[in-house]
């Protein structure tokens, strides 16, 4: 997690000596221990969370353990997806010369498939912004297609799509780039492809990048390209599991990928200081799952099969529930190879179920699990099962930086809104008094001199000056 420091000055870790010749041990160390954490890398609690009470922390891998590079690992996916589009699906070559703007898209815009038009909603569903392709659309068009209707649209599939995961900004860019081609160039697509297919085939593109292992060979051939360097991770892991409680992954990634992601995440730290990790990665865990097929996972009634993951080979072993059964030809149940024996069981497929009795976890709120997929990984988990969540959110540490930096200038426009709305009542009512009262020449010139001074109050201008803080905290 990118939240802690290294150095013993910033680091939230503490090393205690273990005594008897022992290891030395990380335990968490707070603000008040001398350690200066950046806002921005902080924590934040919605709810109170006893860690009393929590016996098995849980993790998910991609985009939480580990943080890819927009520029390169998004830009890998983006070119991966055109070349599928030109090579498999008919558009012309011209998009090859087509690039990627990283930092365009951000999570939580909505794609409006028949329409290609993209959307900003706020929290109460009604479209703040709207553009189509990369042109914005006015005002009066946007009232006229998403505010004048009867009956409120939800903004859901089949005809919208919500990008909800950094994985999907590449196909959102792509998308508007798409509209745009077509807007222009309407013989050049292929037959029929209006925004609504255009749309499908990007996924159809994505999913074929994914499936032929395009991605994940270019990040096996050099994980530092793609992949934050993170060496904080594994003094984490192990502070847990110091303390008692039990971790474990659960990742939709297979185990190939997950070992080639892992072992480059702990290869500079790894618990005995051995490089390069191997398997060593696996003694920082009590269960790995991979293909575990989340949000699906999560549902207990889910009768998914749980194999056994041979580390090694990658072979596939049969389960009773993830208990080891013989295999065929033997009587007894296939044992891990030498040299595994301390690491944790590894198995692909199954469901909440299997997790919760291979951790032996009496009572769902007993675990915490961290994640960055709002649905996948945290409403799912949180409303199903009850367990306690942590969302994994990157975006907010820049908007963080931002909310602190700006406090004082955010105080005084506050103190500045008072005074404002006492002078707006002061207006309302000597205009009100000069209206509807009775008063004689000499009271009126009074109170329309007091008019005019409080109209032209310079805390009104000061407002107008800052107006620009006042769209930055709306």
């Amino acid at each position: 997690m990118d939240a802690v420091q290294m150095d013993s000055k910033t680091s939230p870790f503490r090393q205690t000596n273990g005594g008897d010749g022992g290891q030395d041990q990380c335990i968490w160390s707070s603000p008040g221990w001398g350690c200066k954490i950046d806002i921005g890398r902080q924590i934040f609690c919605n709810r109170s969370l006893n860690m009393k009470n929590i016996v098995a922390v849980g993790f998910d891998m991609d985009y939480t353990l580990a943080q890819y590079m927009p520029e390169t690992f998004e830009s890998l996916a983006y070119n991966g997806t055109i070349r599928k589009l030109v090579y498999d699906l008919g558009y012309p070559p011209e998009l090859l010369k087509w690039s990627f703007d990283w930092k365009y898209m951000v999570r939580g815009l909505v794609l409006d498939k028949k329409r290609g038009n993209i959307l900003k909603m706020d929290r109460h569903k009604y479209v703040k912004v709207a553009y189509h392709g990369f042109t914005e659309i006015s005002k009066e068009e946007k009232m006229a297609t998403y505010g004048n209707t009867l009956l409120r649209d939800s903004f859901d599939e089949p005809d919208y799509a919500l990008i909800d995961t950094l994985f999907s900004l590449a196909e959102a860019y792509l998308f508007a780039q798409l509209v745009d081609f077509k807007d222009k160039n309407s013989t050049k697509v292929p037959d029929g492809a209006d925004y609504s297919r255009m749309y499908k085939d990007v996924r159809a593109a994505v999913d074929l990048c994914h499936r032929d292992g395009t991605l994940k060979q270019m990040v096996e051939k050099d994980p530092g390209k793609y992949i934050n360097e993170d060496l904080h991770i594994v003094p984490m892991l192990k502070m847990l599991r110091d303390s008692g409680r039990a971790t474990f992954l659960v990742t939709n990634s297979l185990w190939d990928y997950t070992n080639v992601v892992m072992n480059f995440l702990c290869e500079k730290r790894t618990m005995n200081g051995s490089s390069p990790c191997n398997y060593d990665w696996l003694e920082n865990f009590n269960v790995v799952i991979t293909g575990s097929a989340k949000p699906g996972f999560f549902h207990e009634e889910n009768r998914s099969t749980l194999f056994e993951v041979e580390p090694e080979s990658g072979m596939l072993l049969n389960t009773d529930n993830g208990s080891p059964i013989p295999q065929m030809g033997s009587t007894s149940p296939r044992l891990p190879p030498n040299g595994m024996k301390k690491a944790c069981r590894v198995f692909q497929g199954g469901s909440v179920g299997h997790l919760h009795k291979l951790l032996s976890v009496e009572a769902s709120s007993q675990v915490l699990y961290v994640g960055d997929h709002i649905y996948g990984d945290i409403l799912r988990s949180k409303k199903v099962l009850g367990w306690r969540t942590m969302l994994v959110v990157p975006e907010l540490e820049r908007e963080v930086e931002l909310l602190w930096k700006s406090r004082d200038i955010r105080k005084e426009l506050q103190m500045l809104r008072k005074q404002r709305d006492l002078i707006e009542d002061q207006i309302h009512h000597l205009k009100w008094s000069l209206k509807f009262e009775c008063l004689d020449d000499g009271k009126k010139l009074k109170l329309s001199s007091e008019l005019k001074d409080l109209e032209v109050s310079p805390v009104i201008f000061v407002l107008l000056d800052k107006g620009i803080y006042d769209v930055f905290l709306s």
